[in-house]
Parts: C-alpha cells; sequence; structure tokens
C-alpha cells in the first residue's frame, strides 16, 4: 500500500522554459522505484529520504486542480522530472491518468518523461490534449542492449519496451522520442551503443533523441553510483577509474564525447531524426497559435 504525504501545490512555474519548453513543473510522487543507478534525484540537496520508496502527494488532484485554476497563463506542464509519473503504484491509482485529464479540461499542454509503457494507456487522453496544446512524449533509453540496461536500471522497464512504447506513440501521431542520458563514461559511450540507440529509435519511428554524453554527481547521488559501479561490475575497477578521471566534478564528460557527437549527428541527419533543443521545441509546438488563452509558439 501507498504512503500519502501533504504537499500545498504541485503545479509549479519553472525559472525558465528552455528546457523543452515546459512552463510547469508537475510531481504527483515523491521518490522512485527503478533503482537506477545514476538518478540525479537521489542527490542531497534534493532532501528526498528514502528515495526507493514511493509515496504519493495527500488530496493530490484537488491541489492539481485549483492550481491549474489559478495560472494566468497557459503553458507546457511538464511530469517526470523527479520522479517517474508511471510508477507501478500508478496503475491502480490512476493520479497521472487523472491529472492529464485535469490538464486537458483547463487547456494547457504537456510534456510527461518516464521509462514506462504504462503510458500508453493515456494516449487517448493525450490525442484529446493535442486538438488544442501541444504534447511532448520524452522516454529514457540509454542501452541499446537489454541485459546491459537490466543493471544500470534493474526495476525499469528494458530498453526494447521502451522503444515498443514510442512505436506505439507514433503510430497514434503523438510527438514522441529519446532522452540519451546520461550516457556513463566506461560503460554506454562506445559507438557502437550509441548507434544501436539511433538505429532503434529510427526504427520506431521518434522524432527526436537529445542526447548528453556523460553523468552528472552530486553529494549523497556520486557515493550512491560509485558503490553501485563496485556492486554490478566486480574486477572493472569502474569507481576508481571516475575518481580517478574526475575527482569530484559535478559535471563528468565522456572522454569520447566530441568523436560520439559526430557519429550522433551525422545519424540522426541520415534518419531525419531531430536532435538540437530549439528544434525538437518547435516542431512539437508547431501549429499552436494564440487563441483566447491557448498556448502561442510565437510568445516563445
Amino acid at each position: 500500500m501507498i504512503e500519502y504525504i501533504p504537499a500545498k501545490t504541485i503545479v509549479t512555474k519553472t525559472k525558465d522554459s528552455s528546457w523543452f519548453g515546459i512552463d510547469y513543473n508537475m510531481n504527483i510522487y515523491k521518490g522512485c522505484c527503478h533503482g537506477c543507478i545514476y538518478c540525479d534525484s537521489r542527490s542531497d540537496c534534493y532532501q528526498v529520504e528514502d528515495f526507493d520508496r514511493v509515496r504519493a502527494k495527500e488530496n493530490a488532484l484537488v491541489i492539481i486542480r485549483n492550481d491549474l485554476r489559478r495560472k494566468v497563463k497557459k503553458g507546457v506542464v511538464g511530469t517526470g522530472a523527479m520522479s517517474d509519473p508511471y510508477n507501478p503504484f500508478e496503475k491502480e491509482l490512476n493520479l497521472t491518468r487523472h491529472s492529464l485529464e485535469l490538464i486537458d479540461a483547463y487547456g494547457f499542454g504537456v510534456s510527461v518523461a518516464t521509462k514506462s509503457p504504462l503510458l500508453f494507456r493515456d494516449a487517448d487522453i493525450l490525442e484529446s490534449i493535442r486538438e488544442h496544446s501541444p504534447v511532448l512524449c520524452k522516454v529514457t533509453v540509454t542501452a541499446a542492449d537489454d541485459e546491459l540496461a537490466k543493471k544500470i536500471e534493474p526495476a525499469a522497464p528494458v530498453s526494447s519496451k521502451r522503444l515498443a512504447l514510442i512505436s506505439d506513440l507514433t503510430a497514434r501521431g503523438i510527438f514522441a522520442g529519446i532522452l540519451l542520458m546520461p550516457v556513463l563514461p566506461f560503460l554506454e559511450d562506445s559507438q557502437e551503443n550509441i548507434l544501436g540507440i539511433v538505429k532503434a529509435a529510427h526504427e520506431a519511428g521518434a522524432r527526436f533523441i537529445y542526447a548528453y554524453f556523460g553523468v552528472t554527481m552530486r553529494d549523497g547521488q556520486r557515493e550512491w553510483y560509485l558503490r553501485k559501479l563496485e556492486e554490478i561490475f566486480p574486477g572493472r575497477n569502474l569507481a576508481w577509474q571516475y575518481a580517478k578521471t574526475y575527482q569530484n566534478r559535478y559535471e563528468c564528460h565522456s572522454r569520447q564525447a566530441q568523436s560520439l557527437w559526430k557519429c550522433f549527428v551525422r545519424e540522426c541527419e541520415k534518419y531525419g531524426i531531430l536532435y538540437r533543443m530549439k528544434d525538437i521545441v518547435c516542431a512539437y509546438k508547431r501549429g499552436y497559435e494564440e487563441t483566447g488563452q491557448q498556448l502561442s509558439l510565437f510568445d516563445l
């Protein structure tokens, strides 16, 4: 049974809309049970105790309704930044589904980030939102190989299931693509992995891939990540390699980042897949001109 925690507000204004054109953030759940070893949300600065335990916010739908009613300006509501909105509890609770219904009713757009095929359950509501506002679905895929994905994202659906989700969404005309981040140094930063993901994305009909060739590490998350590397990949001295290469840096770029970027861009352009943030934002918001209170692409 899920635990509920108090909340005063849920839909909050972003500092700027440069990240995928998102105007508001919405986190209905706190914590995540995917167990991804690299998750930045585990960092001390976010103060999420017992991060692997999922909790839902009390009276979430009432709060979301009131938050949306108070917004003077319509925009895109993003969800999935701190906790996957399609965790296993969502299948029964339907909090994310009902929040999408509220977003639809109040005339907002939506941007969803997830690793779960459960998102497709709500394709009907996404289609309804798309009639008046932009819709963007971002599915994280960092490993072309399911076996590697199982090791670094142990409780999340494997990569092939997420690619199948993209295929299902795009078949319904929903703007969907891949978050190729993080790309873990010494584990995922090979041309074979990157090109494998781009090819699979093309076959799934992905409209975009947004990549970051490296990983971020803050206090708390850094210690967790390095300990997990030693547990999962014994004998490879990965923690030592990170310490030697990056010390205590926040951004740990792959040593192959430049060469990976060149081959990534080449392959994306070959398949007609968008990869620049501004192009992705323009593409999924295209056609939503301001009529009454609706979102305007030309205000960006």
